[in-house]
Protein backbone atom coordinates (compact mmCIF):
# COMPACT_ATOMS: atom_id res chain seq x y z
CA UNK A 1 0.00 0.00 0.00
CA UNK A 2 1.32 2.87 -1.03
CA UNK A 3 1.63 6.63 1.20
CA UNK A 4 -1.37 8.28 -1.62
CA UNK A 5 -3.68 5.63 -0.88
CA UNK A 6 -2.99 5.79 3.10
CA UNK A 7 -3.07 9.15 3.29
CA UNK A 8 -6.78 9.20 1.06
CA UNK A 9 -8.20 6.55 3.69
CA UNK A 10 -7.11 8.46 6.59
CA UNK A 11 -9.30 11.47 4.66
CA UNK A 12 -12.24 9.86 4.30
CA UNK A 13 -11.79 8.45 8.14
CA UNK A 14 -11.51 12.18 9.42
CA UNK A 15 -14.47 13.48 6.54
CA UNK A 16 -16.68 10.22 8.69
CA UNK A 17 -15.91 11.40 11.58
CA UNK A 18 -16.62 15.45 10.87
CA UNK A 19 -19.75 14.22 9.63
CA UNK A 20 -20.71 11.90 12.41
CA UNK A 21 -19.36 14.88 15.24
CA UNK A 22 -21.50 17.31 13.46
CA UNK A 23 -24.85 14.96 13.74
CA UNK A 24 -23.96 14.42 17.62
CA UNK A 25 -23.41 18.14 17.78
CA UNK A 26 -26.68 19.10 16.19
CA UNK A 27 -28.23 15.95 18.45
CA UNK A 28 -27.20 17.42 21.82
CA UNK A 29 -28.24 21.40 20.72
CA UNK A 30 -31.67 20.00 20.17
CA UNK A 31 -31.83 18.28 23.10
CA UNK A 32 -30.41 21.21 24.91
CA UNK A 33 -32.90 23.72 23.57
CA UNK A 34 -35.65 21.21 24.06
CA UNK A 35 -34.83 20.23 27.69
CA UNK A 36 -34.50 24.35 28.55
CA UNK A 37 -38.13 24.58 27.21
CA UNK A 38 -39.25 21.29 29.53
CA UNK A 39 -37.59 23.42 32.20
CA UNK A 40 -39.94 26.80 31.54
CA UNK A 41 -43.30 24.06 32.17
CA UNK A 42 -44.55 25.04 29.08
CA UNK A 43 -48.43 23.64 29.51
CA UNK A 44 -48.52 25.51 32.91
CA UNK A 45 -46.94 28.68 31.51
CA UNK A 46 -49.96 27.77 28.82
CA UNK A 47 -52.21 28.25 31.75
CA UNK A 48 -50.89 31.67 33.10
CA UNK A 49 -51.03 33.35 29.48
CA UNK A 50 -54.62 31.89 29.05
CA UNK A 51 -55.71 33.14 31.93
CA UNK A 52 -54.03 36.42 31.38
CA UNK A 53 -55.21 37.34 28.29
CA UNK A 54 -58.67 36.93 29.61
CA UNK A 55 -58.24 39.52 32.12
CA UNK A 56 -56.52 41.47 29.98
CA UNK A 57 -59.73 41.34 27.36
CA UNK A 58 -62.31 41.99 29.47
CA UNK A 59 -60.77 45.08 31.12
CA UNK A 60 -62.84 48.05 30.31
CA UNK A 61 -59.25 49.46 28.05
CA UNK A 62 -57.57 47.76 26.49
CA UNK A 63 -53.97 48.62 24.86
CA UNK A 64 -53.23 48.27 20.94
CA UNK A 65 -52.15 44.79 19.39
CA UNK A 66 -48.52 45.50 19.76
CA UNK A 67 -48.43 46.17 23.13
CA UNK A 68 -51.20 43.81 24.01
CA UNK A 69 -48.52 40.84 22.22
CA UNK A 70 -45.81 42.62 24.36
CA UNK A 71 -47.86 41.97 27.38
CA UNK A 72 -48.82 38.59 26.94
CA UNK A 73 -44.85 37.44 25.67
CA UNK A 74 -43.72 39.24 28.97
CA UNK A 75 -46.09 37.77 31.23
CA UNK A 76 -45.15 34.08 29.15
CA UNK A 77 -41.51 35.13 30.07
CA UNK A 78 -42.46 35.59 33.80
CA UNK A 79 -44.53 32.40 34.05
CA UNK A 80 -41.49 30.05 32.65
CA UNK A 81 -38.74 31.69 34.88
CA UNK A 82 -40.88 31.12 37.99
CA UNK A 83 -41.14 27.45 35.98
CA UNK A 84 -37.31 27.14 35.88
CA UNK A 85 -36.85 28.57 39.58
CA UNK A 86 -39.10 26.09 41.00
CA UNK A 87 -37.19 23.27 39.54
CA UNK A 88 -34.12 24.62 40.37
CA UNK A 89 -35.40 24.78 44.25
CA UNK A 90 -36.96 21.30 43.85
CA UNK A 91 -34.50 19.30 41.98
CA UNK A 92 -33.59 16.97 45.37
CA UNK A 93 -36.94 16.59 45.82
CA UNK A 94 -37.66 15.90 42.00
CA UNK A 95 -35.40 13.37 41.75
CA UNK A 96 -37.05 11.12 44.17
CA UNK A 97 -40.28 11.11 42.98
CA UNK A 98 -41.54 9.23 40.04
CA UNK A 99 -43.83 12.11 38.51
CA UNK A 100 -40.84 14.15 38.24
CA UNK A 101 -37.57 11.81 37.95
CA UNK A 102 -37.19 12.82 34.10
CA UNK A 103 -37.24 16.28 34.32
CA UNK A 104 -33.90 18.22 33.05
CA UNK A 105 -32.26 18.96 36.05
CA UNK A 106 -32.51 15.46 37.76
CA UNK A 107 -31.54 13.50 34.78
CA UNK A 108 -28.46 15.69 34.30
CA UNK A 109 -29.46 17.39 31.14
CA UNK A 110 -29.13 21.09 32.97
CA UNK A 111 -27.05 21.95 35.83
CA UNK A 112 -29.04 23.47 39.13
CA UNK A 113 -26.76 26.52 38.20
CA UNK A 114 -28.08 26.64 34.84
CA UNK A 115 -31.48 26.72 35.99
CA UNK A 116 -30.87 29.26 38.45
CA UNK A 117 -28.81 32.01 36.11
CA UNK A 118 -31.54 31.61 33.44
CA UNK A 119 -34.67 31.98 35.82
CA UNK A 120 -33.39 35.20 37.56
CA UNK A 121 -32.21 36.51 33.76
CA UNK A 122 -35.48 35.73 32.38
CA UNK A 123 -37.55 37.07 35.52
CA UNK A 124 -35.94 40.32 35.84
CA UNK A 125 -36.29 40.63 31.55
CA UNK A 126 -39.91 39.66 31.98
CA UNK A 127 -40.84 42.34 34.50
CA UNK A 128 -39.12 45.45 32.89
CA UNK A 129 -40.50 44.18 29.52
CA UNK A 130 -43.69 44.61 31.25
CA UNK A 131 -43.27 47.24 32.63
CA UNK A 132 -42.15 49.11 29.78
CA UNK A 133 -44.73 48.12 27.64
CA UNK A 134 -47.71 48.52 29.93
CA UNK A 135 -47.10 49.95 33.48
CA UNK A 136 -46.07 49.69 36.74
CA UNK A 137 -48.96 48.07 38.45
CA UNK A 138 -48.76 45.11 35.78
CA UNK A 139 -45.07 44.53 36.14
CA UNK A 140 -44.97 44.69 40.18
CA UNK A 141 -48.31 42.07 40.38
CA UNK A 142 -45.96 40.23 37.62
CA UNK A 143 -42.56 40.51 40.11
CA UNK A 144 -45.21 40.00 43.07
CA UNK A 145 -46.24 36.77 41.48
CA UNK A 146 -42.84 35.37 40.60
CA UNK A 147 -41.25 35.98 44.11
CA UNK A 148 -44.36 34.78 45.80
CA UNK A 149 -44.23 31.10 43.99
CA UNK A 150 -40.48 30.93 44.58
CA UNK A 151 -39.80 31.79 47.89
CA UNK A 152 -43.14 31.65 49.89
CA UNK A 153 -44.99 28.83 47.74
CA UNK A 154 -41.67 26.89 46.91
CA UNK A 155 -39.08 27.37 49.29
CA UNK A 156 -41.17 27.26 52.40
CA UNK A 157 -44.76 26.43 52.24
CA UNK A 158 -44.71 23.32 49.98
CA UNK A 159 -42.01 21.53 52.72
CA UNK A 160 -43.75 23.25 55.51
CA UNK A 161 -47.53 22.75 55.81
CA UNK A 162 -50.37 20.39 54.26
CA UNK A 163 -52.10 23.88 53.48
CA UNK A 164 -49.18 24.44 50.77
CA UNK A 165 -51.10 24.50 47.85
CA UNK A 166 -54.34 26.60 49.53
CA UNK A 167 -52.02 28.93 50.37
CA UNK A 168 -49.19 28.72 47.30
CA UNK A 169 -52.17 29.01 44.92
CA UNK A 170 -52.41 32.51 45.24
CA UNK A 171 -49.39 32.94 42.90
CA UNK A 172 -51.19 31.03 40.25
CA UNK A 173 -54.52 32.81 40.30
CA UNK A 174 -52.47 36.35 39.55
CA UNK A 175 -52.27 35.80 35.92
CA UNK A 176 -55.89 37.69 35.51
CA UNK A 177 -54.67 40.43 37.75
CA UNK A 178 -52.04 41.02 35.91
CA UNK A 179 -53.66 40.95 32.78
CA UNK A 180 -56.74 43.09 33.60
CA UNK A 181 -54.06 45.43 35.16
CA UNK A 182 -52.15 45.75 32.15
CA UNK A 183 -54.99 47.21 30.63
CA UNK A 184 -56.40 49.64 32.86
CA UNK A 185 -53.21 50.05 34.90
CA UNK A 186 -55.30 49.20 38.71
CA UNK A 187 -56.91 46.51 40.50
CA UNK A 188 -60.59 46.31 40.61
CA UNK A 189 -63.13 43.69 41.84
CA UNK A 190 -64.05 42.24 38.52
CA UNK A 191 -60.13 40.97 38.13
CA UNK A 192 -60.39 39.72 42.07
CA UNK A 193 -63.44 37.47 41.40
CA UNK A 194 -60.95 35.59 38.64
CA UNK A 195 -58.37 35.46 40.97
CA UNK A 196 -61.06 33.95 43.43
CA UNK A 197 -62.34 31.30 40.82
CA UNK A 198 -58.72 29.91 39.91
CA UNK A 199 -57.74 30.09 44.04
CA UNK A 200 -60.38 28.16 45.11
CA UNK A 201 -59.94 25.77 42.32
CA UNK A 202 -56.40 25.01 43.06
CA UNK A 203 -56.72 22.95 46.13
CA UNK A 204 -59.55 20.29 44.43
CA UNK A 205 -57.12 19.81 40.95
CA UNK A 206 -54.03 19.33 42.73
CA UNK A 207 -55.67 17.58 45.54
CA UNK A 208 -56.85 15.38 43.33
CA UNK A 209 -53.80 14.07 41.95
CA UNK A 210 -52.25 13.86 45.68
CA UNK A 211 -54.23 11.64 45.94
CA UNK A 212 -53.17 8.91 43.39
CA UNK A 213 -49.36 9.85 44.04
CA UNK A 214 -49.28 9.88 47.81
CA UNK A 215 -46.41 7.92 48.10
CA UNK A 216 -44.40 9.58 45.91
CA UNK A 217 -44.96 13.09 48.05
CA UNK A 218 -44.51 11.00 51.21
CA UNK A 219 -40.77 9.32 49.78
CA UNK A 220 -40.07 12.89 48.91
CA UNK A 221 -41.37 13.95 52.43
CA UNK A 222 -43.71 16.41 50.83
CA UNK A 223 -46.48 16.92 53.73
CA UNK A 224 -49.63 17.35 51.23
CA UNK A 225 -52.90 17.13 52.44
CA UNK A 226 -53.49 13.22 51.67
CA UNK A 227 -49.93 12.29 53.22
CA UNK A 228 -50.57 14.42 56.81
CA UNK A 229 -54.40 13.86 57.10
CA UNK A 230 -55.51 10.73 54.67
CA UNK A 231 -58.02 10.00 52.10
CA UNK A 232 -60.91 10.92 54.02
CA UNK A 233 -60.10 13.69 54.75
CA UNK A 234 -58.77 14.92 51.59
CA UNK A 235 -61.67 13.98 49.63
CA UNK A 236 -64.13 15.70 52.23
CA UNK A 237 -61.69 19.04 51.82
CA UNK A 238 -62.02 18.65 48.17
CA UNK A 239 -65.82 18.52 47.94
CA UNK A 240 -65.71 21.28 50.27
CA UNK A 241 -64.16 23.60 48.07
CA UNK A 242 -66.19 22.23 44.61
CA UNK A 243 -69.05 23.67 45.90
CA UNK A 244 -67.25 27.16 47.07
CA UNK A 245 -65.84 27.05 43.24
CA UNK A 246 -69.18 26.05 42.23
CA UNK A 247 -70.38 29.57 43.71
CA UNK A 248 -67.69 31.72 43.18
CA UNK A 249 -67.46 30.80 38.98
CA UNK A 250 -71.11 33.04 39.34
CA UNK A 251 -69.74 35.81 40.09
CA UNK A 252 -68.70 37.35 36.90
CA UNK A 253 -72.04 37.10 35.51
CA UNK A 254 -73.58 38.70 38.93
CA UNK A 255 -70.71 41.63 38.19
CA UNK A 256 -71.91 42.18 34.51
CA UNK A 257 -68.95 40.83 33.04
CA UNK A 258 -70.63 37.97 31.18
CA UNK A 259 -73.82 37.26 30.15
CA UNK A 260 -76.70 34.41 30.41
CA UNK A 261 -74.71 32.02 28.13
CA UNK A 262 -71.49 31.91 30.37
CA UNK A 263 -73.44 31.70 33.85
CA UNK A 264 -75.65 28.50 32.24
CA UNK A 265 -71.64 26.89 31.18
CA UNK A 266 -70.50 27.59 34.79
CA UNK A 267 -73.06 26.20 36.36
CA UNK A 268 -73.24 23.29 33.99
CA UNK A 269 -69.33 22.67 34.74
CA UNK A 270 -69.81 23.30 38.28
CA UNK A 271 -72.55 20.58 38.19
CA UNK A 272 -70.44 18.11 36.77
CA UNK A 273 -67.69 19.79 39.21
CA UNK A 274 -69.24 18.54 42.18
CA UNK A 275 -70.87 15.36 41.12
CA UNK A 276 -67.40 14.16 40.31
CA UNK A 277 -66.20 15.25 43.75
CA UNK A 278 -69.11 14.01 45.53
CA UNK A 279 -68.44 10.38 43.60
CA UNK A 280 -64.77 11.04 45.18
CA UNK A 281 -65.73 11.52 48.27
CA UNK A 282 -67.69 8.25 48.54
CA UNK A 283 -65.36 6.02 46.58
CA UNK A 284 -62.70 3.70 48.48
CA UNK A 285 -58.94 3.77 48.92
CA UNK A 286 -58.60 1.07 46.09
CA UNK A 287 -60.79 3.15 43.05
CA UNK A 288 -58.29 5.51 41.74
CA UNK A 289 -60.13 6.43 38.70
CA UNK A 290 -62.32 9.09 40.70
CA UNK A 291 -59.65 11.31 41.54
CA UNK A 292 -58.23 11.26 38.07
CA UNK A 293 -61.41 11.54 36.78
CA UNK A 294 -62.00 14.60 38.84
CA UNK A 295 -58.13 15.82 38.09
CA UNK A 296 -58.66 15.67 34.42
CA UNK A 297 -62.02 17.40 34.16
CA UNK A 298 -60.51 20.07 36.63
CA UNK A 299 -58.22 20.80 33.95
CA UNK A 300 -61.44 21.05 31.00
CA UNK A 301 -63.07 23.16 33.81
CA UNK A 302 -61.12 25.62 34.26
CA UNK A 303 -60.42 25.98 30.51
CA UNK A 304 -63.87 26.37 29.76
CA UNK A 305 -64.92 28.57 31.97
CA UNK A 306 -62.48 31.04 31.10
CA UNK A 307 -62.96 30.76 27.45
CA UNK A 308 -66.58 31.29 28.03
CA UNK A 309 -66.12 34.37 29.87
CA UNK A 310 -63.90 35.22 26.87
CA UNK A 311 -66.57 34.63 24.58
CA UNK A 312 -69.14 36.19 26.29
CA UNK A 313 -68.52 38.99 28.96
CA UNK A 314 -68.96 41.52 26.13
CA UNK A 315 -72.86 40.28 25.65
CA UNK A 316 -73.31 39.49 29.09
CA UNK A 317 -72.63 43.35 30.11
CA UNK A 318 -75.04 44.87 27.52
CA UNK A 319 -78.10 42.49 28.08
CA UNK A 320 -78.21 43.24 31.79
CA UNK A 321 -77.20 46.58 31.24
CA UNK A 322 -80.19 46.58 29.08
CA UNK A 323 -82.67 44.73 31.34
CA UNK A 324 -81.98 47.11 34.17
CA UNK A 325 -82.29 50.53 32.26
CA UNK A 326 -85.66 51.87 29.98
CA UNK A 327 -85.42 51.85 26.73
CA UNK A 328 -83.94 55.02 25.99
CA UNK A 329 -81.07 54.60 28.41
CA UNK A 330 -80.40 50.93 26.58
CA UNK A 331 -80.11 52.81 23.52
CA UNK A 332 -77.24 54.99 25.09
CA UNK A 333 -75.54 52.21 26.33
CA UNK A 334 -75.49 50.45 23.36
CA UNK A 335 -74.16 53.75 21.38
CA UNK A 336 -71.18 53.69 23.78
CA UNK A 337 -70.82 49.87 23.32
CA UNK A 338 -70.49 50.26 19.64
CA UNK A 339 -67.75 53.27 20.02
CA UNK A 340 -65.84 50.78 22.02
CA UNK A 341 -66.74 51.49 25.78
CA UNK A 342 -67.10 48.02 26.66
CA UNK A 343 -65.52 45.76 23.99
CA UNK A 344 -66.29 42.06 23.30
CA UNK A 345 -63.33 39.78 23.73
CA UNK A 346 -62.15 37.41 21.06
CA UNK A 347 -62.25 33.51 21.07
CA UNK A 348 -59.14 31.70 22.10
CA UNK A 349 -59.54 28.34 22.18
CA UNK A 350 -56.11 25.15 22.09
CA UNK A 351 -54.80 25.14 25.54
CA UNK A 352 -53.53 22.22 27.12
CA UNK A 353 -52.09 22.03 30.54
CA UNK A 354 -51.05 19.47 32.66
CA UNK A 355 -49.73 19.11 36.67
CA UNK A 356 -46.96 21.14 37.91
Amino acid sequence: MNVKSIAAQLGERRARFASSSGSARSLIAHWRVSDFVALTKPRVMMLAVFTALVGLSIAPVRPDTLTTFAAVVAIAAGAAAAGMLNMWYDADIDAVMSRTAMRPIPRGKISRFQALVFGLFLSGLAVAALGLATNLTAAALLACAILFYIFVYTAWLKRATPQNIVIGGAAGALPPVIGWAAGTGEVGVEPLTLFLIIFLWTPPHFWALALNRTDDYARAGVPMLPVTAGRAATTRQILVYSGLLALASELPWVLGLAGSAYAVVAALCGAVFLLLAAQLNSSTAADRRAAHRLFVFSICYLFALFAALLVDHGNGSLSRMQSSTGGCAARSVHAELRQGAVREAPCFFNLSISEV
